[in-house]
């Protein structure tokens, strides 16, 4: 494994500026290695990834994704969702309300009208419980209470990140409750292929491809309408 007393790393972060406590519960980061010695690296606040460093065409390792250099900047983010876990629930939920077995739950409001990923504290900003399985990877843990933001049931949720020798970054999600509900889980990530020191004011140098021939139109609000959309003919015909 990497040695616990390593605090250096070819990312260029350091493992105390990563620790601190938060209501009795400690931070720190987690650097996942593979064989080529390329890094992930993820905090335990909200799992938010702070860097992965991958080689370019021509060799060079770059950080690939936006993150923070220390704990308080992760902590403090202007943009609170900065390459973190998500959840109970990705996404806005319509005026924060939704139906299960007959019964309406109302969820805290965070977003005008809506509930976004999960409330006004969402799983973003929770201190997960860690354990570095090995040198390339991490399994974190936090448990939900009944009630949070508005979810019903109780809900334990794992999410296991790995760094494979193919420089491909694994998140598996699991999660156990004791009561029928909702959950969608997802990361946030916020990538630049071209390298976060290089960053691109335009895309018009990448190159990306979606699958798909129909989208979601929304409303003011963000929320779907309804309607099934062609891409065809609009700005999300990509080229």
């Amino acid at each position: 494994m990497v040695n616990a007393e390593e605090t250096h790393y070819v990312c260029g972060l350091k493992k105390e500026d990563f620790q601190t406590t938060i209501d009795g519960k400690k931070t720190d980061l987690y650097v996942l290695r593979n064989a080529k010695g390329n890094e992930v690296a993820v905090t335990n606040y909200g799992g938010a990834i702070v860097a992965i460093m991958v080689p370019d065409k021509e060799g060079n390792l770059a950080n690939i994704i936006q993150g923070h250099d220390n704990i308080q900047e992760v902590i403090n983010s202007p943009e609170p969702y900065l390459s973190t876990l998500i959840g109970r629930y990705g996404n806005r939920i319509a005026k924060g309300r939704f139906q299960l077995n007959g019964k309406e739950y109302k969820l805290a409001i965070n977003n005008g009208p809506n509930s976004l990923h999960g409330g006004k504290e969402g799983f973003n900003a929770k201190v997960w419980d860690a354990v570095q399985v090995n040198d390339h990877a991490v399994v974190l843990k936090y448990t939900s209470s009944y009630g949070e933001e508005g979810y019903t049931g109780e809900v334990e949720v794992w999410v296991a990140y790995s760094f494979s020798d193919n420089d491909e970054l694994i998140i598996k999600y699991s999660a156990k409750t004791n009561k029928k509900t909702i959950i969608n889980l997802t990361s946030h990530g916020f990538f630049s292929l071209a390298g976060i020191a290089n960053p691109t004011p335009t895309i018009d140098d990448l190159e990306c491809q979606i699958n798909a021939d129909f989208y979601l139109p929304i409303d003011e609000t963000s929320i779907p309408t309804g309607e099934i959309l062609k891409v065809a003919g609009t700005p999300f015909e990509l080229p």
